[in-house]
């Protein structure tokens, strides 16, 4: 006696529904993961343009103290030291020009919002639509 071949049992509509919401719940997951990833990245370009807007404000103290010696000493007895002071005072004007300028434009890299992730998550919002349809 043979048996007739069995067909492959076809998964029912619940079982369909189920597995559409454990996709969707990974994917939710997976976006979240991104994100977070994301914002890490933001938050360390962030740090770092703050560390030479720091060093742009130690440079200005340094530029306010050797001033302060420069016309100090250029008033005390108007010898070259007093000039020695100003030029060294002059050289941390640069420096903390260049910090800050550079720390700006760093600063204005930085996006708080996860661009990479808003666009995913517009794609899969598109899917979603799509497949209701």
């Amino acid at each position: 006696m043979t048996y007739p071949s069995a067909k492959p049992r076809e998964p029912s509509l619940g079982q369909l529904v189920g597995e559409i919401g454990e996709d969707l719940s990974k994917l939710m997951r997976q976006e979240l993961q991104l994100a977070k990833a994301e914002v890490r990245e933001e938050a360390t370009k962030a740090g770092k343009a703050a560390g030479l807007l720091g060093g742009a404000g130690f440079a200005g103290y340094m530029v306010a103290l050797l001033v302060t010696l420069a016309v100090m000493f250029g008033l005390g007895n108007v010898m070259d030291l007093g000039w020695a002071a100003l030029i060294v005072a002059a050289v941390w004007a640069v420096i903390g020009a260049v910090l800050y300028v550079t720390g700006r434009a760093r600063l204005r890299e930085v996006s708080p919002k996860p661009e990479r992730t808003v666009e995913t998550l517009k794609e899969d919002a598109r899917w979603a639509r799509d497949l209701r349809k």
